[in-house]
């Protein structure tokens, strides 16, 4: 663990019988910073999150919490945390009061500091104006922000989100992505979800799990610059050749998609001088379209790439032994 590191996995792995649900997986949560733990349904991320709260046991692996051992001394490691799983851990028939008052006393707060901490919790998760109203009455959006608030109720390092906007409308997903950015301010966060806008607008650095292996770790701005264009779709009345447009400077290959539309692939962006040639030329541009990936497209990419090499390894395994 590094000194900026708040925590360290190492080797995590969770088996059920012959079901390999989490392999080996490594990563560190640096301080400050708030990770985005994206992957499909059924890829490992619940599996994950349970085991690094400690609500799972391991079959094999350490984790390291502001350099204390969860297995070793678990109530000073999950002291560090807090969690919201995929169901928040609601009692319904409970005041949003008595709730996080219920909360502030299982997490060790001492009865003097339960009114300040139970405040702050309702003032940084918004729910001023129903702290009063029984649970069971709130809309979906205002539950998940009580799940979160019992979750930030002790203050604690780190806090760890499983799929927090899950069945919320567009208004209430907006509204807790807003406030997962400013819990990004005072702790670390850990987002799991299988839903990707949610990693590249709240997230500082990304990871995809797929089949229980993290097989990608990079930052977000990394992430975002591999999705800028490197590819414009151009549609002319008259359509220069092919020839014509490569030997333009910047310009690699062409690909003739028919109806007089091109994708032309640059190293650098020759839009500007297709234009003047356009116009010179009387090729009548009528489109010129920066191309560039999605999101989606990297992630679909990234794990079909992995369950490609899985299925190369295992026809040559059998190969072999055929």
């Amino acid at each position: 663990m590094t000194s900026s590191s708040l925590m360290s996995i190492e080797h995590l792995s969770r088996h059920y019988g012959d079901l390999v649900a989490v392999n080996s997986v490594n990563f560190d949560l640096n301080r400050g910073e708030v990770l985005g733990f994206l992957g499909p349904n059924g890829a490992g991320k619940s599996t994950t999150m349970q085991m690094i709260t400690g609500n799972l046991a391991p079959s094999a692996g350490k984790v390291s919490i502001n350099g204390i051992d969860l297995l070793d001394q678990p109530k000073l490691a999950k002291a560090e945390i807090g969690y919201l799983p995929e169901q928040p851990p609601i009692y319904k028939e409970l005041s949003v009061e008595e709730y996080l008052r219920f909360c502030a006393k299982i997490n060790g707060i001492t009865h003097t500091a339960q009114p300040t901490a139970i405040k702050n919790a309702i003032e940084r998760c918004g729910l001023g104006d129903v702290q009063t109203r029984l649970i069971a009455n709130l809309s979906k959006g205002y539950q998940q922000r009580v799940g979160i608030a019992q979750a930030i109720i002790h203050t604690p390092s780190i806090v760890i989100l499983d799929e927090p906007t899950v069945g919320l409308d567009p208004i209430q997903i907006r509204e807790i992505r807003k406030l997962i950015r400013e819990l990004g301010n005072e702790h670390s966060v850990i987002l799991s979800t299988h839903i990707l806008p949610e990693v590249q607008m709240t997230c500082d650095r990304v990871q995809i799990i797929n089949k229980g292996q993290l097989v990608f770790s990079d930052s977000i701005d990394s992430l975002n610059q591999s999705m800028q264009a490197t590819s414009l779709i151009a549609k002319f009345e008259s359509a220069p050749t092919i020839d014509t447009l490569t030997d333009i400077a910047n310009v690699e290959t062409c690909e003739d998609l028919g109806d007089n539309r091109l994708r032309i692939h640059f190293k650098q962006n020759p839009a500007k001088q297709i234009a003047v040639d356009a116009v010179n030329n009387n090729w009548g541009l009528l489109e010129l379209t920066p191309e560039q990936k999605t999101l989606e497209q990297i992630f679909v990419e990234i794990t079909s790439s992995e369950q490609n090499v899985e299925e190369t390894m295992n026809e040559s395994g059998t190969e072999d032994a055929a």
